[in-house]
């Protein structure tokens, strides 16, 4: 039985006990941050994610110009790139890929206004964590984009670029203790 009350010296009284149950839960149910952040490694992250947003809009809206270029030569010389006349079967493939461009940069759209709006409610407030309802909106529309990713096939370059800004957008939302975005 000595082994026994070896283990009781290990097991807190029962006061102590009472108190650090409802500390424990406390932490568990708030999701509280295992690490705290200083208002300006959270600010520097917000900035890596605007910047993200904007390089990547940046990108879609040069990648658009350089196609409808490209379909406008196409157009006045009457055939495609292959050097055949356009058939039905382009024609709902184009605007297939219409729809699924129109997607991602609404979703874009939506992402660049949730951080413009964390922005605007983080920089006036003294604790950052009075913006984490900014922040969640900011990882919703974040995850309309990597939807919008996953189901479309953009290229490498435009998953190269989701993929640092998700990188970034990840590392805010630890800031706030909300669940990063899957892949």
């Amino acid at each position: 039985m000595r082994g026994a009350k070896g283990c009781q010296d290990l097991v807190p009284s029962g006061g102590r006990l009472l108190f650090l149950i409802p500390t424990i839960l406390l932490i568990l149910v708030t999701g509280a941050p295992a690490q705290s952040f200083t208002k300006a490694q959270v600010a520097d992250r917000i900035r890596k994610v605007e910047d993200g947003v904007d390089e990547f809009r940046k990108y879609l809206e040069n990648r658009g110009d350089d196609a409808r270029q490209n379909a406008q030569a196409a157009q006045n010389s009457g055939t495609t790139r292959r050097g055949r006349t356009k058939s039905t079967n382009a024609d709902s493939r184009q605007q297939r890929a219409r729809q699924t461009k129109d997607d991602l940069d609404d979703a874009l759209s939506d992402l660049d206004r949730s951080t413009n709006r964390l922005r605007r409610k983080f920089d006036p407030t003294p604790n950052y964590m009075e913006t984490r309802v900014q922040m969640e909106n900011v990882m919703d529309d974040a995850r309309k984009v990597n939807q919008v990713m996953v189901k479309g096939n953009y290229g490498t370059q435009p998953q190269r670029y989701w993929a640092a800004l998700r990188a970034n957008i990840n590392d805010l939302a630890r800031c706030y203790g909300i669940t990063p975005l899957g892949v």
